[in-house]
């Protein structure tokens, strides 16, 4: 999916300039609009200039990469206000400083909230951007959602690097000791699980037979949300992209999504997040799901039209309107 509209969201911290300035290179290398946002935390006024500071921003982002930008007059004070400018946008890039407080352990960052709900990938900015991503790891787990990621990964950047990961939990194992299975059995269902790994990722990669000199596979053992994040250390990616399932704030709360932990413990690290039920919001797709609704239809008869017995009062001079009107009232 390639983007035509981003929406970059900032509260005029470090985090909001760097995704000001990665959405900029963006829309550069797609040719997209940008929108920009600015958001204000719940009981936090706004900066009293902070239109003026928009409007400045998108300036700059214009003379420096030629795009077409534009400043949203209002502020975003709710997550129904971030989600009402996200319907409009292929990807929304996000960059606020993280949220503090007992208000902050009790609901959670805002970007979690509009994960939940956004139907949108949220692309989490923390670096600052000098260029365009040329290194990617996509965390995989063999399911046609993941193709979506790998196919976004490549949207973003068609030359750059990416580096398909999937890490093996041992959440079964553990289970597996629990019920005193024996080390050699446990040995030889990780084997089994590997050799599995393995023929997929080699399914995956196959898939990319055009760009197998750019495209590269590793295989982990552990968390996935740890091991992806020491792979990305150890390749040096400059982004890691994540799917992410439909959950709800209570269940990211007591289990968390791998998604979610992702983000919690890379907090240094530029993270896309793509739900797995993300819908673009470009024109292109817009045409399509008008075309596959039913269109309304009307019975017509067969033959030329029949000719009005009288003719149209409303096509008739005033005078003689008034006069035909009462001679043609019954009596």
């Amino acid at each position: 999916m390639t983007p035509h509209s981003v929406l970059a969201i900032t509260d005029f911290s470090n985090q909001g300039d760097h995704a000001l300035a990665r959405a900029g290179y963006l829309c550069a290398a797609h040719g997209a609009t940008l929108k920009l946002l600015c958001v204000a935390y719940p009981g936090e006024p706004p900066p009293p200039d902070a239109a003026c500071r928009l409007a400045h921003h998108a300036l700059q982002l214009h003379q420096r990469h030629g795009i077409r930008v534009r400043a949203l007059s209002r502020l975003a004070f709710s997550l129904d206000d971030v989600l009402a400018s996200a319907r409009c946008a292929d990807l929304l890039v996000w960059g606020t400083a993280p949220a503090r407080g007992v208000r902050a352990f009790l609901v959670g960052q805002p970007v979690e909230a509009v994960l939940r709900r956004c139907q949108r990938p949220v692309l989490v900015v923390r670096r600052p951007a000098h260029a365009p991503y040329r290194s990617l790891v996509v965390a995989v787990d063999f399911t046609e959602a993941s193709r979506s990621l790998v196919d976004l990964g490549f949207a973003l950047n068609q030359q750059a690097k990416v580096e398909l990961f999937h890490a093996i939990s041992t959440a079964n194992e553990g289970k597996l000791r629990y019920a005193e299975v024996s080390e050699h059995a446990i040995k030889v269902y990780r084997d089994q699980c590997r050799r599995y790994a393995q023929d997929r990722m080699f399914w995956m990669t196959d898939s990319y037979d055009s760009r197998r000199n750019r495209v590269l596979s590793a295989i982990g053992h552990g968390d996935p949300a740890r091991q992806v994040l020491v792979q990305q250390q150890r390749s040096n990616a400059e982004l890691v992209v994540v799917g992410k399932h439909p959950a709800s704030a209570l269940s990211d709360f007591l289990f968390g999504s791998v998604a979610q932990r992702v983000l919690d413990h890379g907090r240094d690290r530029d993270v896309l997040v793509v739900p797995h039920d993300h819908q673009p919001a470009s024109s292109a797709t817009a045409i399509q799901r008008l075309e596959a609704e039913p269109g309304a239809m009307r019975r017509l008869r067969a033959g030329a039209p029949r000719a009005p017995v009288r003719p149209s009062p409303a096509g008739m001079p005033a005078k003689l309107r008034s006069g035909w009107t009462a001679a043609s009232d019954p009596a």
